[in-house]
């Protein structure tokens, strides 16, 4: 699962909207909260992208295949204090109900983290879910392509921006 830089504000806003309608916290300014919310999320992506990049450096420095990115990218995203994958969404769930005991931005907070975490938890899924639909309409168009082959991997990236491309999403 994975979140789209074009998601956050969205994200950040429907997150806000539901915990105060929901009365689980109180802000006199919830601009502010989804503020600090995408900060969260912004900072989450920045670190992941970097991660990413130090990890496509080490495979191609010490000549490793390809096949062993998503171990070494843990490794990597381990040492920065960040988590990849499928624990991507309890990550950022508890840097989110962190963030809120920490900012000036929340008054109150009257929910329990588990609350929290559980309402906001549908949020982030229904956003990341769009990797999976993305990944389908890639393959659906690459049928006729080997998966695994050179071709696949270069067919795959080429496909898969226009797909986002077409939808909006950065």
């Amino acid at each position: 699962m994975r979140i789209y830089s074009s998601k956050v504000p969205t994200i950040a806003q429907e997150i806000t909207r539901t915990l105060l309608a929901a009365n689980d916290i109180e802000s006199e300014s919830p601009k502010e909260v989804e503020a600090d919310v995408a900060a969260v999320l912004n900072s989450y992506l920045q670190t992941e992208k970097e991660v990413s990049e130090q990890t496509k450096d080490l495979l191609e420095r010490t000549s490793r295949p390809q096949s062993e990115f998503s171990r070494v990218k843990s490794q990597i995203a381990e040492s920065k204090g960040i988590k990849t994958g499928e624990d991507t969404l309890d990550y950022l769930l508890d840097q989110i109900v962190e963030m809120f005991s920490h900012s000036s931005n929340v008054a109150e907070i009257y929910s329990q983290d588990h609350e929290l975490r559980r309402k906001m938890a549908p949020i982030f899924k229904k956003h990341m879910l769009m990797d999976e639909a993305l990944d389908q309409e890639v393959r659906t168009q690459l049928r006729h392509v080997t998966e695994g082959s050179r071709t696949w991997d270069i067919e795959y990236a080429r496909v898969l921006e226009q797909v986002k491309q077409k939808r909006g999403i950065r």
